[in-house]
């Protein structure tokens, strides 16, 4: 190991890794077991997986932001055959991963070096199934991925009933939340908003999850997942994100923003 070295060895878990930068955990993974996503928002994010496509059902998967390659994992592990598209600008961190914990062959999973808005741009119309925006820059989500402009063009490259599903952070008021929120609104006529309610009553910085389409989403199914996590998060949708919103505006690529990072000396695994 040396100081430049960002996969670092779980000290719990034989086998596992941890992918830290600057600071924060970003990534958590063990190649033997790719159905183990240690992080809540990652279980949260695989609801969805699960319940967009019948259980097997290969699935066209675009992720912006890779570490670890998390969630790529788990959905070759769970639609194998399933062609994805990894889009991360950390070369480095790539090539990191591949070396100490690398996918398992034949995984369909292909690394693009590319940031988020660049490798979309370059994807034809009517491309993928799901979309997963999970990318940081440190602990902060990057102001060009949460435009109205961005979501459209995700809009473009998604099936008429893909999915985009996005892990965001904040806190109390959540206003940089509400205005991503409104973008998402502005371009798909479903979306819905999860997180732990401490997070949602503004008693402490957390992860969101936002997921949004052009197609009725399984929100029941969603709900009871949700509900029966071993730490529940709310589902918030329709007149009730309406009252959250508060007529926020959502972000332009003029005068977007980078989410608001964590309490000063605050821990946090985004």
């Amino acid at each position: 190991m040396t100081e430049t070295d960002r996969l670092v060895p779980d000290p719990d878990t034989p086998g596992a890794w941890i992918v830290r930068i600057g600071g924060a955990d970003q990534s958590w993974l063990d190649p033997s077991d790719p159905l183990h996503l240690e992080f809540d928002y990652m279980e949260r994010i695989a609801d969805h997986l699960d319940l967009h496509r019948p259980a097997g059902d290969r699935m066209r998967v675009i992720h912006v932001g890779g570490a670890g390659m998390n969630l790529a994992r788990y959905v070759a592990a769970t639609r194998p055959t399933s062609p994805q598209i990894v889009l991360e600008p950390d070369a480095a961190l790539t090539e990191e991963v591949r070396r100490k914990a690398p996918p398992a062959a034949h995984s369909g999973i292909k690394v693009r070096p590319l940031d988020g808005r660049t490798g979309i741009a370059a994807m034809r119309e009517d491309y993928a199934d799901v979309v997963i925006l999970d990318a940081f820059d440190g602990a902060r989500v990057p102001a060009d991925l949460v435009t109205a402009e961005f979501f459209t063009d995700v809009s473009r490259v998604l099936h008429p009933d893909g999915l985009l599903v996005a892990n965001v952070t904040d806190s109390a008021p959540m206003s940089w939340t509400r205005r991503v929120t409104a973008g998402l609104r502005e371009v798909f006529s479903q979306v819905v908003l999860e997180a732990e309610s401490a997070t949602l009553k503004g008693r402490r910085y957390g992860n969101i999850i936002l997921a949004a389409g052009n197609a009725p989403l399984p929100i029941d199914a969603v709900v009871r997942r949700c509900a029966g996590a071993p730490f529940p998060f709310r589902l918030v949708r329709g007149a009730a994100l309406t009252r959250m919103l508060n007529s926020a505006t959502p972000f332009a690529d003029a005068d977007s923003a980078a989410s608001p990072g964590p309490p000063r000396g605050e821990t946090y695994f985004s």
